[in-house]
């Protein structure tokens, strides 16, 4: 988490928090790309550099570096301000979305079961009077602090359900909030 101090024309000196998300995740994410990849661009340059096939493998290897980088910037570039002038969350493909302070109507602070297991990972809500989502946080790529953090800047009223909820409870409870993918209900 890193701080950084800004400066408003009018107001004089102001204090935004940048936060970031799990680190732990970017180190995942490169051992993953390289454990998946190295082997098997090993294994066709083995295969085509005495014919005449390995420019084409050079070119597959060349995007695939090249689609790495832009994740790794991507995730390098995810963050979420928070200030004086509410929430600024810029999200993995590049969307920015600003939440001034009087514009969220409620925050909910759920734990969520993840899959059949019984660990639980918290899940912030940001929403509109009207419902809709504006922020979300997952606890696997966010801290409950960072979360606290958010949920305190908005000057909301915390929902916190007493209980963890599963994802069809969840689901049933606020299916607004969730992505499309996650209303499906797959099976019975």
């Amino acid at each position: 988490m890193n701080e950084q101090t800004g400066v408003h024309r009018d107001a004089g000196p102001t204090r935004e928090i940048v936060l970031r998300p799990h680190r732990h995740l970017f180190l995942r994410g490169i051992v993953a790309v390289l454990a998946l990849t190295t082997p098997v661009f090993a294994v066709l340059y083995w295969l085509t550099i005495p014919g005449e096939g390995w420019p084409v493998v050079l070119v597959a290897h060349l995007i695939v570096i090249a689609a790495t980088i832009v994740g790794v910037a991507s995730f390098l570039n995810t963050t979420i301000a928070v200030g004086p002038g509410g929430v600024r969350e810029r999200g993995f493909f590049g969307r920015t979305v600003r939440v001034a302070p009087g514009e969220p109507g409620a925050v909910i602070m759920v734990k969520v079961y993840e899959g059949s297991t019984l660990d639980v990972l918290p899940q912030l809500f940001v929403a509109s009077a009207e419902g809709r989502l504006l922020i979300r946080m997952r606890g696997q790529f966010w801290s409950s602090e960072d979360m606290e953090r958010v949920a305190e800047e908005l000057d909301v009223p915390v929902t916190r359900p007493a209980e963890p909820m599963t994802p069809a409870q969840l689901r049933q409870t606020w299916p607004r909030l969730l992505y499309w993918f996650e209303r499906v209900r797959f099976g019975r």
